[in-house]
């Protein structure tokens, strides 16, 4: 019987080694799979390469993990913004390598990695420092850079909703790289707020199909204090 729920983010994510690419849905905070990467800092594994769309808000989620002194390098779209120190720190000191991607070829990579394409021409940072030391081709009258698709190890993102045989809905533009994301990762790990048996998703608003789905972590929404 197929079944991908684990009983603890820290169980799911047990298996991650040293130096592994990871990949981290959300944009900023909505949708950042914020418990798992809790427990992926409570694993220990040092050395990660991380993708993502930025580089870590304040203390929390991504920017814990940069703080803790575990990722190598970073790939992504904005690295800087007003409490990005963690970033800032680890950056400045050297301790951090940063591959700045602009956001529709991040996105666009992460989909190539996912969808099977070897490469892609893109106009995008064409004549930019971004363009240095890559491939150029004029198609038409518009000059193309040269992008290679983007896999990793893991992806950790989170969803609104899972069955067992880890088909996903999610929360309205909390969605964003998770469906891409998972479809370009060898082990997708995926926190939802709710799980539900076979059958109770409508398979016609399953966004991300349960083939790209390793495991599934429900984390319990926490309740207001009145």
């Amino acid at each position: 019987m197929i079944n991908k729920f684990f009983a603890s983010a820290e169980a799911a994510l047990s298996d991650v080694p040293d130096g592994a690419t990871v990949m981290l849905g959300g944009f900023g905070n909505a949708g950042m799979p914020v418990e798992l990467i809790d427990a992926l800092i409570a694993r220990g594994a040092k050395g990660l390469t991380i993708v993502n769309n930025n580089a870590g808000n304040a203390d929390h989620g991504l920017a814990a993990l940069i703080g803790a002194g575990r990722v190598r390098k970073i790939i992504c779209s904005f690295p800087r913004q007003a409490d990005s120190w963690h970033f800032d720190k680890a950056y400045r000191s050297g301790q951090l390598e940063l591959e700045l991607v602009p956001q529709g070829t991040l996105a666009e990579r992460i989909r190539a990695a996912g969808a099977g394409i070897g490469a892609f021409y893109t106009p995008t940072a064409f004549g930019t420092d971004l363009a240095k030391g890559k491939e150029t081709r004029r198609i038409g009258d518009r000059d193309y850079v040269l992008e290679y698709p983007i896999h990793a190890d893991y992806a950790l993102i989170k969803a609104e909703r899972g069955d067992r045989w880890g088909n996903l809905t999610y929360r309205k533009t909390a969605r964003q790289f998770g469906p891409i994301m998972a479809a370009a990762a060898r082990c997708t790990v995926v926190q939802v707020r709710e799980t539900v048996e076979l059958g109770e998703i409508d398979p016609e608003v399953v966004v991300t199909p349960g083939i790209f789905v390793h495991r599934i972590v429900r984390i319990a929404p926490m309740r207001k204090v009145a």
